[in-house]
């Protein structure tokens, strides 16, 4: 199917995030993450010689994957320094743009959404194409994960027990099951394509009733939990998932876009070996791996940084 994505986290797509990022930058300097190197995200000074600017977008899972990009890299004896927890994507961009940041963990579906808000996306492949056709000239695209970060339709355990689907199970799977459940999510999800239109248009599913709740949130993850929802709109790597037994749903056709995490790169920056080294990372790297690091940081409170160096030893990566 052929959709234009249209992401919900306001730190990866919404377009009016700069101003709020950079008046929380100041607070969000003391990071989420204690990887050492660590340097001020705006600081426009950029990498010196052959070193390479690792920078993250402030959100947990960003500065996780940014970790585990800049570990692989000095495991390659490439000096590394960081910029963790910049802000939004209207501000990494233009530090990547200058130089002051050389890779930046990406969201390939997002950042094409960002580029052209009215891009057509088919594929993964077709979307890092696209991108890579808007990219600033100084800018590039390397190879894709197959881990993705995006909106799904999850269950909680009751109900995935009670109709014995599993997270082998898809959206398909629904269809009978639908009209018996109360569906969460956001306000705009109910009248979104990358919403109930879309599963009732692509899959057929209509719900008992809809739950107005948050984006992904504490709401909507407590609703489904409680069971006062029994299916929600929740992002793919959220701990959640994992802690309260959440069941994922796969979504064959793609109604929810693509999401995948990506490597972006300003060009000069970084040598083919530092590039060989990334892609060798989005290679390991899916999203049940991903999930499981989420977390470890998250729920678990390891410090990034040590899952980050614990996942590339045991991926054959450090």
């Amino acid at each position: 199917m052929t959709f234009t994505a249209s992401r919900s986290r306001s730190l990866r797509n919404h377009p009016g995030a700069a101003a709020v990022a950079l008046a929380a930058t100041a607070a969000l300097l003391a990071g989420c993450s204690s990887s050492d190197d660590k340097s001020d995200p705006l600081a426009e000074d950029g990498a010196s010689g052959d070193t390479v600017v690792v920078g993250s977008n402030n959100f947990p899972e960003s500065t996780l994957i940014a970790d585990i990009y800049g570990e692989a890299l000095k495991a390659k004896g490439i000096k590394v320094t960081y910029k963790p927890n910049i802000g939004s994507r209207e501000v990494t961009y233009g530090l990547l743009k200058n130089g002051s940041v050389t890779v930046l963990p990406e969201y390939n579906g997002s950042l094409l959404s960002y580029l052209d808000p009215k891009a057509e996306q088919k594929s993964a492949d077709a979307v890092n194409a696209a991108v890579k056709s808007k990219l600033d000239s100084t800018l590039t695209l390397l190879e894709s994960s197959s881990a993705e970060d995006k909106d799904s339709v999850s269950l909680n355990a009751e109900t995935a027990k009670k109709y014995k689907l599993t997270s082998e199970s898809s959206l398909d799977d629904l269809k009978d099951i639908a009209p018996d459940l109360v569906f969460g999510g956001s306000p705009e999800f109910q009248t979104r394509q990358q919403g109930l239109k879309g599963l009732e248009s692509e899959y057929g599913l209509e719900f008992k009733s809809f739950k107005a709740l948050d984006v992904g949130g504490p709401l909507t993850r407590a609703a489904l939990t409680k069971n006062t929802v029994q299916a929600a709109d929740i992002f793919t790597t959220d701990p959640t998932i994992t802690k309260e037994g959440f069941v994922v749903l796969k979504d064959p056709k793609n109604l929810f876009g693509f999401a995948n995490v990506t490597p972006l790169v300003y060009k000069s920056g970084l040598s083919q070996e530092g590039v060989d080294a990334l892609n060798a990372v989005s290679a390991k790297l899916d999203t049940k791996t991903l999930l499981d690091l989420d977390s470890q940081v998250q729920l678990e409170n390891k410090d990034p940084l040590d899952v980050a160096k614990a996942w590339l030893k045991s991926a054959g990566l450090a």
